[in-house]
């Protein structure tokens, strides 16, 4: 049945590019040329960021949530301290210039024993709000303006519970009027503060049915020591499902333990997909996922990071069933071992990220490496990747060129426009040294940033309670090439992102837009002028086009 209604789907898509074909909607000439890399500046002496992220038991998380705390258009930081204060950082860069934040210290956010956040909008009151990921109680922070957060676990009904925790993802079911909340924990300890031998049940904290507050969490029985989980319609369906990726030196070759797909039906009990559904045993030291759409056929391809064994996934067989295979080595996206530094030993891989960073409309993957601590078996010299997509579909290592190298122990991660000026800047959380931070000048320099391509940045908004319309699909096309965005909240390593869509275009000064919604339906194509941020709210007229700091 799914396959008929994806096939439904793609064929009122192609009548509909056809419509607008005719009517001079496509006006673009199809991108054939992939970019070289981007050159990036160092910023993170003078970037205003000292934080780091530490303790006896940091060798995982250490993420950092990129959302605007105070609607000024520019992207804040609120990064993970492990045994240090987590720390809230204000964007203050001036448009197109060198990065620069300014902390913001409240007892409300600088809690420790933080190992990750995720940005949401939770109450639909159009301020985000923070889940943070704890060693200890979760924290859920509601957002009340101008940067400012207050506690929330008790107004709305919610269990942070007590374990490691290190994974998140949210979704909104139905008509729900609060987000369905799953949180990934990681080992059990013992009273002594030791790992048990088990790994900690991770959980599906709902809403209840009539109401704006949670009802106690559902354990996801088995659980194998998450470090990372999705939400995603993986299949097109319109159902959102849990994909969760486990680290496997926690488990053992004869346990069950292994990746997990759950199947989340509104309402129902979570169901874990098997072999007898078409969900294959795949064993990995798993980190991170990054999902996005790299064929062009609509459904989102998957990358989980590892310590080696890094996978770039693809549905074997269409929609019908989630059964998938390895096509890292053909799409040259392995990254199995530093191409500098400690190249005969095998890398450490932890945050993913998909987005195009050279502004070509060929997406570009991001992936922040570390070694766990000191593992002599693994590269202690292991710098980050940043795999350009060429325009045959495979990838090609243009960190080197990029000047995006350093030897930091990465953890957490972000790609993001900081200084609103359309090319993606990255952000790297390292364990036990200050945040790193990269300036995109594009094919410019520190003085004097310079244009690499055209882009657009495109934030989503729809009435009722998922206001920032999670789940919905973002298309933006370029002649006759088609890029896909899933609107998610999960993924990456402890931490993601909530904020506009970044599309790169190339050459095109225009560019035509399309919304899925999250419940299916389907907006119209409409064109844009490139390089700018607009608001696309469900009903409007048109693209809104934003106002920015002038500074």
């Amino acid at each position: 049945m799914v396959a008929l209604v994806l096939g439904a789907i793609v064929i009122v898509g192609l009548v509909a590019a056809a419509a607008s074909v005719a009517a001079g909607l496509t006006s673009r000439q199809t991108p054939t040329a992939a970019s070289g890399a981007p050159h990036f500046v160092d910023g993170s002496g003078s970037a205003g960021v000292g934080q780091v992220y530490e303790g006896e038991w940091s060798y995982v998380g250490g993420g950092v949530a990129v959302f605007d705390c105070d609607d000024d258009a520019r992207s804040d930081l609120y990064i993970a301290g492990g045994s240090n204060p987590a720390t809230l950082v204000h964007n203050a860069s001036p448009r197109g210039g060198a990065i620069r934040f300014e902390a913001v210290h409240d007892p409300a956010t600088d809690m420790s024993d933080v190992n990750g956040a995720y940005p949401l909008d939770i109450d639909a009151d159009g301020i985000v709000d923070l889940a943070v990921l704890r060693f200890g109680e979760n924290v859920l922070l509601r957002g009340l303006g101008d940067c400012r957060f207050e506690r929330a676990n008790e107004t709305f009904g919610f269990d942070g519970g007590h374990a490691w925790t290190t994974a998140f993802s949210a979704t909104w079911e139905g008509s729900a009027q609060l987000p369905t909340l799953a949180f990934g924990n990681y080992t059990s300890m013992d009273t002594n503060g030791d790992w048990d031998g088990t790994c900690t049940d991770d959980v599906l904290v709902r809403p209840a049915p009539s109401g704006r507050r949670y009802v106690p969490p559902t354990p996801l029985e088995p659980s194998w020591c998450t470090l990372s989980m999705l939400f995603s319609d993986w299949a097109r369906s319109g159902r959102r499902d849990l994909r969760v990726s486990n680290d496997h030196h926690y488990y053992s070759d004869t346990s069950d333990g292994a990746e997990q797909l759950w199947r989340i039906d509104d309402g129902q009990p979570p169901l874990q997909y098997t072999a007898a559904d078409g969900w294959q045993l795949l064993r990995i030291w798993g980190m991170g996922i990054a999902s996005q759409d790299l064929t062009g056929d609509g459904l989102p391809e998957v990358f989980l990071t590892s310590q080696a064994d890094n996978k770039l996934q693809t549905l074997e067989d269409g929609p019908a069933r989630p059964t998938y295979r390895d096509i890292a080595i053909e799409r040259g996206a392995t990254a199995h071992r530093p191409f500098i530094g400690d190249t005969s030993l095998n890398s450490t891989a932890w945050h993913a990220q998909f987005d195009d960073a050279n502004n070509d409309t060929f997406m570009d993957l991001f992936i922040a490496k570390g070694n766990v601590g000191v593992m002599p078996d693994f590269a202690s010299r292991d710098p980050s990747n940043l795999l350009l997509g060429q325009s045959d579909g495979t990838f090609k290592e243009g960190a080197q060129d990029a000047g995006l190298i350093d030897f930091a122990q990465g953890r957490g991660g972000a790609a993001v426009d900081l200084n609103l000026d359309g090319l993606l800047d990255i952000v790297k959380v390292n364990r036990g040294v200050p945040v790193s931070i990269w300036r995109n000048v594009g094919a410019g320099t520190a003085a004097k940033a310079g244009p690499i391509g055209n882009w657009l940045a495109v934030k989503i908004g729809q009435p009722g309670p998922n206001g920032d319309g999670i789940g919905a699909w973002v298309s933006a096309r370029v002649g006759d090439r088609i890029v896909e965005r899933e609107v998610v909240v999960g993924g990456g390593h402890a931490g993601g992102q909530l904020g506009p869509i970044h599309f790169g275009l190339g050459s095109a000064d225009r560019v035509d837009v399309r919304i899925q919604w999250p419940d299916g339906e389907v907006g119209p194509w409409q064109t844009v002028d490139a390089n700018q941020f607009v608001t696309i709210e469900r009903g409007a007229a048109g693209p809104r086009p934003w106002t920015l700091p002038s500074s």
